[in-house]
Order: C-alpha cells, then structure tokens, then sequence
C-alpha cells in the first residue's frame, strides 16, 4: 500500500503484520540513520503499545489502526514543542469527527473522546537538540472495529461502535495521513501558534466542567474545574475556593469522570 493524495506523509510506508511498537521501532530508525520525513510504521498487529506515562494500549489484532510517523519539526523550539501536541490531537479530532459525526472532544494532554469514552490515543516522543527539536516520533492508536474491550479498558469505544460500521483499515489510515499532513503544514507555517491553541481549547474535553484528577505524588484524587492550557502544555485548573494550579502531564492523571 501506499498513501494516497499527501505530499510526504506515507509516502515512505512500513508496512508489518505484526510489531510489539511501532514507535519503538520508529526509534529503532532514528538510532541508525535519518529516515525520510514523514515515513509512516504501520501494523494491525500492535501486541506492546504504550499510551500516556507508559500505560499499556489496548488493541485487538486486525481491528484497529496503530502507526507512527517520524517528523522533523526543527523550526520548533523546545519551549514551543506543546504546539506539535496541539496540532497531532487536533488532526486525529478532525479524522474522527469526520466518520463519527458526534462530539469528538480532546481530552489533556491528548487522548480524543466521544462523549465520556475513548476512541484513539497519541503517544509523541521528541528528541532535543540545544534549543530546539531534532526529531519527533508521532505514535498514533485508533479504536475502529473492534466491538468489545476488557475491563481495564472500562470506558473505550471504536468508531464500529459509535456508528454501526465495518471499516476498512486502509482507507482510514489513508484518511488520517491526509488530516495530519494538512495540520503539519499549518503548524509549520503559522506565524503566530496561538491560534492553533484557541481551537485546541475550544476542544478540550471537560472545559470549564468540574472534573476529577489524581497526583502522582501522593495519589490524592481531587474535583477542580478545568480553566485552560498554557502554550507550555500544563493544564490550569481552579479550585472551589478560587485558587488556581498548574500541572504538567507527569504531575496528575486526569481522571476524566465528572
């Protein structure tokens, strides 16, 4: 297969009936040469993918899209490598919203949501050079037609499901490939990236609602209600007495249930 209708997403594709990550074996890649920008690892087979913090994603075999894409955003400084977050969650916004035809929310830092369930996950890892980034992996999970999921996975969805659908894998991947590339290139050439923050917000599942949150250090599990997100990433939520906070992913788990 190859990607269609892009100009440099996919236009290198690793194709794999089976991989334990594809964003392991993204950097796998990048440890050895410097793989074409935009070169997308594909598997329908993904048996140790990772979500957020290193959660493990669930993905039953042939059902489900899981692929990586190896970006080169180097005209991105390290202070403003969140801007690549907003625009990766809001193209995987976009290709569901396209297919579901319900509210498709963000959910922080970049979980997407229909409804309180889970339909896709984004797993980045950047790598720094000085100031700025030298290489982005984009790890990209998305729940299609698979119909039932395990009790650790109490509140996941799949496009199947949410649509009464059968899909084929490649046309979505093809789909979702067209949607990131289209995004990429207005985060590359945005003057101003605040713009692509406002429409991240205006996504942002839970906004101005009061939620649950649990801290890592501690495990102390609290209702604040979620005010914004700084460019940095770090979420500001508002305390019932007034007070403000600010956490950074590695600091609280989102609970997300109201």
């Amino acid at each position: 297969m190859h990607i269609k209708n892009t100009l440099f997403i996919g236009k290198v594709f690793l194709d794999f009936p089976q991989l334990d990550s594809t964003n392991a074996y993204a950097a796998g890649l990048l440890s050895k040469n410097a793989p074409t920008e935009g070169t997308v690892i594909s598997t329908f087979h993904q048996y140790a993918g990772k979500g957020q913090l290193g959660s493990a994603w669930e993905s039953e075999p042939l059902q489900n899209l899981s692929f990586s894409v190896v970006l080169y955003p180097q005209w991105l400084s390290a202070a403003k490598q969140f801007a690549l977050n907003t625009c990766v969650s809001l193209a995987l916004r976009d290709f569901i919203a396209r297919y579901a035809e319900k509210t498709v929310k963000i959910k922080w830092p970049n979980d997407i949501y229909i409804q309180n369930r889970k339909i896709a996950g984004i797993l980045i890892q950047n790598t720094l050079s000085g100031q700025t980034l030298q290489s982005s992996i984009v790890g990209m999970g998305v729940n299609v037609n698979q119909t039932v999921f395990s009790a650790q996975a109490p509140h996941a969805t799949s496009l199947a499901l949410e649509t009464m659908r059968v899909f084929d894998l490649y046309e979505l991947l093809n789909s979702l490939c067209q949607a990131l590339e289209q995004r990429y290139f207005q985060l590359k050439n945005s003057k101003n990236l605040h713009f692509l923050l406002e429409e991240y917000t205006q996504h942002l599942f839970g906004l101005g609602e009061v939620r649950h949150f649990r801290r890592q250090i501690g495990q102390e599990v609290f209702a604040a209600r979620i005010s914004h997100v700084e460019p940095t990433g770090r979420l500001v939520i508002q305390h019932a007495g007034g007070t403000t906070e600010t956490f950074a992913t590695k600091e609280i788990v989102f609970l997300g249930d109201g």
